[in-house]
């Protein structure tokens, strides 16, 4: 029966002078699985996911690490939260770093200034050649120069990998990663090897969209990465299940958050996660 629809749909509708329509169709369908809602935070779904998530703190010493942090609005979000948590928040942008180091003094996390890869070291971060400091530096020159179309100014930064930040400050678990690293998210977490070989990390948060195209990284590199994760898109009030890889919804460069849960993690029943997505 819905091959049935279908076919009388693309009979009836699969015309040219029904394209502006149905590209609308595409963005409400694409907002509505929480794509394309960084626009506002009410929207995004990270307050939501955040409320959901540390209202249920663990027995031990709650650890967050914040990596791309910006001016710290994330970090300072979990402190209001979760007033006891430990929160490390990483920048690599000097000018940035110094905003960020007055939130978090203010708010009671630790600022940390570097940014994190596969390996610790240094690296090249390229911001727009105006307005240095934007939301968009990244550790590739094409962000700039391809995806927004602007002059890039480069600067050699700190970069760590989480495995070896992890064994210098004695982390015994991550309780969640959050990581905002405009197409560099599957390096961090390639720095992360040993820490997800031992299940040290119960929640990752991280961004895909179109600087994956950038760094030429599909959501199935995620999946191989991490096997013994389930996945999530983000919605502004929940979190709706990716139940089977399926390029058609997950190889879609465009911005969205997404959530991933080590299976045997008992958080995961702290996140109220409701819905499906075959």
């Amino acid at each position: 029966m819905k091959q049935v629809f279908f076919d009388l749909y693309r009979m009836l509708f699969a015309r040219r002078r029904f394209a502006a329509l149905h590209r609308a169709l595409v963005l409400l369908g694409l907002k509505g699985l929480g794509f394309l809602n960084s626009d506002s935070p009410r929207f995004s779904g990270e307050v939501a996911f955040l409320r959901n998530l540390l209202r249920i703190a663990p027995a031990e010493q709650l650890t967050v690490l914040d990596v791309g942090a910006h001016v710290g609005g994330y970090a300072s979000a979990v402190k209001n939260l979760a007033p006891h948590a430990t929160v490390y928040a990483f920048e690599p942008h000097p000018r940035t770093f110094e905003r960020l180091q007055q939130a978090a003094t203010q708010q009671g996390f630790q600022a940390v200034h570097a940014g994190c890869g596969a390996e610790s070291g240094q690296q090249q971060l390229y911001d727009y050649a105006t307005g240095d400091g934007s939301t968009h530096a990244s550790l590739y020159r094409e962000v700039i120069e391809v995806s927004h179309r602007q002059q890039a100014v480069a600067r050699k930064v700190q970069v760590l990998a989480l495995d070896d930040f992890a064994s210098t400050h004695n982390l015994a678990a991550v309780h969640l990663l959050k990581i905002d690293t405009e197409g560099n998210e599957l390096q961090v977490l390639h720095g992360c090897q040993r820490m997800l070989q031992q299940a040290m990390i119960d929640v990752i948060q991280f961004e895909f969209g179109p600087m994956n195209v950038i760094s030429r990284v599909f959501f199935r590199d995620f999946y191989a990465l991490l096997p013994g994760y389930c996945f999530y898109h983000m919605l502004p009030n929940e979190l709706v299940t990716i139940d089977l890889y399926d390029s058609l919804f997950c190889e879609l460069f465009v911005y969205h958050n997404v959530v991933a849960v080590r299976q045997d993690c008992v958080w995961a029943a702290a996140l109220q996660i409701r819905g499906s997505m075959a």
